[in-house]
């Protein structure tokens, strides 16, 4: 690849294999301001990302119009294998990429500005991990390709799940989102959704940012 790839051409991943334990459903399809919760990540990505994917089972019920990418580890070993599965993806879909970009299908509010910040950090075999508020959100982040036999090697022990630990064993950065202002007080660009008193506040947060 000659010099840094556009931010534009990164592939993107949404993550939506999740167990929805504390909604009590599948909170991806959820309906929030009139559609599906994961479309809202979809339309906050389509500018920015090159392609978009949807990590989810066979079956999984939403017609979104993305590729389809389901786990390669079996039994719900948690993000870490959604992004295995995209890395995989994206070695044969889109080849010439450097990094995948994943996010959450629980997030509605990602930054419009998200892939842009993120690849200026990007570096051959570095992982950059979006943060906010003083926390890191390691779900949101850019992985290089490169990485993706390392990753099946270390899902391969059912000991490896946490997404920090695998991130502390690479070369890593960290890029900082700015709070949203809104009436109902500051928002984390990154809040995710994960109980119905949630889903009715980003309903009510929806009405008031528009960025």
């Amino acid at each position: 690849m000659n010099g840094p790839q556009a931010a534009n051409s990164f592939p993107a991943l949404i993550l939506a294999g999740g167990l929805s334990r504390r909604m009590g459903r599948d909170k991806t399809v959820a309906e929030l301001a009139g559609m599906p919760m994961a479309m809202h990540v979809v339309a906050r990505l389509r500018p920015q990302a090159g392609s978009i994917a949807l990590n989810a089972p066979a079956g999984f019920p939403l017609d979104s119009g993305l590729s389809l990418v389901p786990d390669t580890v079996l039994g719900h070993a948690g993000p870490l294998a959604g992004v295995l599965a995209g890395l995989r993806h994206a070695e044969k879909a889109i080849p010439h990429a450097s990094h995948l970009l994943t996010v959450p299908a629980d997030t509605p509010f990602l930054p419009m500005d998200l892939l842009t910040r993120m690849a200026e950090a990007a570096a051959p075999g570095r992982i950059v991990v979006a943060a906010s508020l003083g926390r890191t959100h390691p779900v949101v982040a850019l992985w290089p390709l490169s990485l993706a036999d390392d990753l099946e090697t270390w899902l391969a022990d059912p000991a490896n799940r946490k997404l920090q630990t695998f991130i502390a064993r690479h070369p890593s950065a960290t890029v900082d989102f700015p709070r949203v202002e809104t009436t109902s007080g500051p928002l984390d660009p990154f809040f995710n959704v994960n109980t119905p008193e949630d889903l009715a506040h980003a309903e009510q947060l929806l009405k008031e940012y528009r960025p």
